[in-house]
């Protein structure tokens, strides 16, 4: 009977086939890993991880269909202990807070070096937890600050929309001396000069993943 030498199954979500195949070329490199399976989108990962209920997840977050926090915060609801190393562009602060609160183990950026890569995947098995450089930087540039509420988030969404202080005091049934406290409170908060200074860093941390 031929010995099997034991191999970690690693399941690859991206949307970028290019992606996929460079992930796929770096695990199975690692005689201790292999590729379990691939996966395009967040719907695609959940039901990949169910049917293949692979060692470690490595998942983007911005994909079509449902992003990668929806996918963690499914895939975590119901596997209480899945390893999910988020890959990714984004570095804001805001982002991987949530990512991270819904259930991430690590978060790396795609510019991270292939044996970076592997050590993330390697650490997150033996229970620890990987952020990377950059994004460990740009957490603690903005320690002490006061974080937006969910109020001010979707305020400042509909800024970003072009939307007028009446439109959105309209939309949110408040008065415009409201939005406009909260805006000030906003600009405060984030350091901004004005509206669209404030959306630009609210974008840039990760506050609001893009433009409408």
């Amino acid at each position: 009977m031929n010995e099997t030498k034991e191999r970690f199954g690693i399941l690859v979500v991206d949307d970028h086939p290019v992606m996929r195949d460079g992930l796929r070329a770096v695990i199975e490199q690692e005689s201790d890993m292999e590729l379990a399976g691939e996966a395009a989108d967040g719907r695609e990962a959940i039901d990949q991880f169910r049917k293949l209920l692979p060692d470690v997840m490595l998942i983007d977050l911005q994909m079509p269909v449902m992003d990668g926090l929806q996918a963690i915060t499914a895939i975590r609801a119901e596997f209480p202990d899945a390893i999910i190393i988020v890959l990714t562009t984004f570095p804001g602060d805001a982002r991987v807070v949530r990512a991270f609160t819904l259930g991430a183990t690590s978060y790396l950026l795609k510019t991270a070096r292939r044996d970076e890569i592997i050590k993330a995947i390697r650490g997150a098995l033996a229970g620890r937890h990987i952020v990377a450089p950059e994004v460990a930087q740009e957490i603690a540039s903005h320690t002490g600050r006061e974080r937006l509420t969910d109020r001010e988030v979707v305020v400042l969404s509909l800024v970003a929309q072009g939307r007028s202080n009446r439109d959105i005091a309209e939309a949110l049934n408040v008065t415009e001396d409201t939005v406009k406290a909260r805006m000030k409170s906003i600009m405060a908060k984030l350091g901004a000069e004005d509206r669209t200074h404030a959306v630009m860093i609210a974008v840039k941390r990760g506050f609001l993943d893009s433009f409408p």
